[in-house]
């Protein structure tokens, strides 16, 4: 079985920050890490691969420094890993992302399924992996808790607000999962010297069968008009009382004074 795993270097969120005058985010100097969400396609991908055979195959698309990330994945257990890099892919949104992904894995063949985390946790729209979908006219099951196969037939737990759904569909097709479906493991020490030694290829827009108007900032419709950092919130007050008596009744004279009530 041929699985792929799209996974994303993000910057690590404790860490954020946004440059006041362009108001972008700044990422020189801010450490960055794999998807959290990916972790978990990579472990699930795993799995698959222990249970019943196959191959997993890591791809990213982003700068040069992206191959950490998979490296790590590497290190992890996944069999080869792909980096989708060119200039032109700059500015990308979750369009032309998605469309130069979908790109990357039909040159590479007959895959059985891909696999993403539910969303990244920089941009948290959760649409990357539904629009490879789209682009590669697959089905698609999202949110999912739990993966058992078949032959060719998957059976998955899809979770939602009001509670978990079971679909059953073939192969090929493409999931996102979430962080509730397994514990992703630790990469080894042999698995990271393993992963340090391999090449990783990079791929180019020249390298694949592209539109060039659907890549990068050209094939984004997205917009960010502005960003900001929300104003910071004044501290609650802790109502120190001997009793809930006390400390009622401090509360509802404080509330008074505010003309809360």
């Amino acid at each position: 079985m041929e699985i792929v795993v799209c996974v994303k270097q993000v910057p690590d969120t404790t860490e954020v920050k946004i440059d006041p005058v362009t108001n972008t985010l700044i990422r020189q100097g801010v450490p960055s890490i794999v998807n959290p969400f990916d972790k978990n396609a990579v472990e699930a991908a795993l799995q698959l691969k222990e249970k019943h055979g196959g191959k997993v195959t890591v791809i990213s698309m982003g700068p040069p420094q992206a191959k950490d990330a998979l490296k790590e994945c590497l290190a992890m257990g996944a069999d080869e890993a792909l980096l989708i890099s060119d200039r032109a892919f700059g500015g990308a949104d979750t369009l032309a992302t998605s469309y130069t992904l979908a790109c990357a894995i039909k040159k590479m063949g007959k895959v059985d399924m891909i696999i993403c985390g539910k969303q990244a946790i920089d941009g948290d729209t959760a649409q990357v992996g539904p629009e490879i979908a789209e682009h590669l006219n697959l089905a698609q099951v999202t949110c999912v808790s739990k993966i058992e196969m078949e032959g060719n037939t998957v059976k998955l737990e899809r979770e939602h607000e009001e509670g978990y759904e079971i679909i059953e569909t073939q192969t090929p097709v493409l999931l996102t999962v979430l962080k509730s479906i397994n514990e992703p493991r630790f990469p080894t020490i042999k698995g990271t010297m393993k992963a340090n030694r391999k090449e990783i290829p990079t791929w180019t827009a020249g390298d694949m069968d592209v539109n060039p108007d659907q890549l990068g900032l050209k094939g984004s419709p997205t917009q960010v008009r502005r960003i900001f950092t929300p104003q910071q919130r004044v501290q609650g007050e802790v109502i120190q009382a001997d009793s809930a008596r006390e400390a009622a009744a401090k509360l509802a004279s404080k509330l008074l004074e505010a003309k809360i009530v």
